[in-house]
């Protein structure tokens, strides 16, 4: 639904350290450089229909005073649990440990972390834990 996305972070060296490797476990990586402004990542192995430059993008600019919620899509609960340990280790805040939501839905399974600039970045895997 929906091709890219482009969020603004206040000091992109350090955010495209700490998005490298709170995005590696889900299997993304840095696919494009954008001068010194800007940062694309993408899948490692794009599927059909994916831009190759990459869909999650950084942005060096001032940071909005309201930020956005952004949820990345994992594919096991394992990838959930790494993605939060691995954001955690690169400075982020903890906002709510691995573990199921109900309240979404009975196989919903998430974590919720803090960015550096205060984005609230979350890892969801959708399937019970036996797929």
């Amino acid at each position: 639904m929906i091709d890219h996305i482009v969020i603004q972070v206040s000091n992109l060296a350090a955010s495209r350290v700490f998005y490298s490797a709170v995005l590696k476990p889900l299997g993304m990586h840095v696919c494009k450089e954008l001068d010194d402004d800007g940062v694309l990542f993408g899948g490692v192995k794009p599927v059909p229909g994916e831009d190759p430059a990459g869909e999650f993008c950084l942005l060096q600019a001032e940071v909005p005073r309201e930020r956005c919620h952004l949820a990345f899509r994992a594919r096991t609960r394992e990838q959930v649990d790494a993605f939060y340990q691995a954001a955690l280790a690169a400075g982020g805040i903890d906002n709510g440990a691995p573990g199921l939501r109900p309240q979404y839905h009975g196989n919903y399974y998430a974590a919720f972390v803090h960015d550096l600039d205060g984005y609230n970045i979350e890892a969801v895997c959708h399937w019970p834990a036996s797929v």
